[in-house]
């Protein structure tokens, strides 16, 4: 790594030159330099059960073609608009922005986040990696405050309610070979309630790198629920971090669907801050081919009569590897919290491998705390059922891995994107 972190700060003044091509305010450009002198004295994170330190997860993004426009025909990906709350973007440029003349007149921004840097810069400095997570957390956070190149801030004020969910698509540019580093940053003021869904694909098939981060912050009593479809490319090695600040009496419900073709981890962390806040935090993953994937799922109780759960099911065919962390931390003085999780994982092939592990770390005595975990392969009597219906095998699978995995898939409010994440489990299956 050392040899990797001088070329890292020597490329100092071609950070300071992106960042003047964007038009940055100062203290954006000085974040960027404080994490790129820090790198070198960081650690990697540790993700329970994965050694991952040959990934290609510190590929350079070329800086030097500035804020080019992709080649990515956005239309092949999405072919209709389904709503007037809608950003998508292509490699690191917005190629479409919708947004209802009366939310903004409500103050709601939905924009990328450079047009956010130009244009709403004290907005966004109140919370980009001030208050979810610091720059300098860890070596790959660090990289990514230096060399982030691209990404969303979405903002809905004090007392706003949306009632149609805020979509936004991202379309990796994997036409060419550069890194994709991405900032999604979503921050609700006090009482607001939305709905924000999400989709990651990829165009292309280079070998690339992706460094995504997503920082949730919901002030006190503000309700978000949350939803991703994770579909980057077979080619692409990337690392999900997304991060939820939750406050008092507020609340952000996860529901993640993790079904990227390449190697991944997928760092799922909450921290319950306020007194009553609470999270529910629904993962699955299905891993394939020769896939390596890992759901590391972290809620951290720190308010009293904090609430958090995970709930992780997984799939595996072929040689894939999937791996569910689930871990639940209540500290000192979090009075009355309760945290709780289960993981489940089933195995289709003799040749898979997976692991559940479960971990609770609890400094407080007042509490209340348990978990689930297991691993095994899809239960025989109820295909026996199905089957004594006149259903065929390899049907009655589908039907029984459909609702083993369902309640992540009932969780997403977007109706477009529950049928892409039943389309992409089905076509997974059938790979098989």
């Amino acid at each position: 790594m050392a040899d990797k972190v001088e070329s890292y700060v020597s490329h100092a003044d071609a950070v300071q030159a992106y960042s003047k091509e964007l038009q940055e305010p100062d203290w954006m450009l000085q974040l960027r330099l404080e994490a790129l002198d820090k790198i070198d004295d960081l650690q990697e994170p540790r993700i329970e059960r994965l050694r991952y330190n040959r990934w290609p997860l510190w590929q350079l993004p070329n800086l030097e073609a500035g804020d080019k426009a992709s080649d990515i025909d956005y239309t092949k990906y999405v072919p209709e608009l389904h709503t007037d709350n809608i950003v998508v973007q292509a490699g690191n440029q917005s190629v479409v922005e919708e947004l209802p003349q009366s939310l903004k007149d409500k103050g709601v921004v939905f924009t990328d986040i450079k047009t956010a840097l130009r244009d709403y810069p004290d907005l966004v400095k109140e919370a980009y990696m001030t208050t979810a997570l610091q720059p300098d957390k860890n070596k790959i956070t660090a990289f990514h405050a230096a060399f982030m190149n691209s990404g969303l801030f979405l903002y809905v004020p004090k007392n706003v309610v949306i009632e149609d969910p805020l979509e936004a698509i991202f379309i990796q540019d994997a036409l060419v070979q550069d890194s994709y580093i991405k900032h999604v940053l979503v921050y609700a003021g006090p009482n607001s309630q939305f709905d924000y869904v999400e989709r990651w694909l990829t165009a292309g098939d280079e070998k690339t790198s992706a460094n995504i981060i997503v920082e949730v912050i919901a002030q006190a009593n503000a309700k978000i629920r949350f939803s991703s479809v994770d579909l980057l490319g077979q080619n692409t090695t990337a690392y999900f971090n997304r991060i939820g600040h939750v406050g008092r009496d507020a609340n952000i419900d996860w529901a993640i669907g993790a079904m990227n073709n390449g190697n991944v981890i997928v760092d799922l962390d909450t921290d319950l801050v306020g007194d009553g806040s609470e999270t529910d935090l629904k993962a699955v993953g299905i891993s394939w081919g020769k896939q390596t994937q890992v759901i590391d799922s972290n809620v951290v109780n720190f308010g009293s009569n904090s609430n958090g759960n995970i709930f992780q099911h997984g799939v595996i065919l072929d040689r894939g590897t999937l791996t569910f962390n689930g871990i639940g931390q209540i500290h000192r003085n979090a009075k009355d919290a309760n945290a709780q999780q289960e993981s489940r994982v089933l195995m289709l092939s003799e040749k898979a491998r997976g692991d559940a592990n479960p971990i609770l770390l609890i400094d407080e005595f007042e509490v209340e705390a348990g978990h689930a975990a297991s691993i095994g392969r899809v239960d025989p009597n109820e295909l026996y059922y199905l089957m004594s219906r006149g259903i065929p095998k390899a049907e009655a699978e589908r039907l029984v891995i459909r609702g083993f995995l369902g309640a992540v898939i009932s969780a997403i409010p977007s109706k477009v994107v529950r049928e892409e994440l039943i389309d992409t489990i089905e076509r997974k299956l059938l790979s098989r």
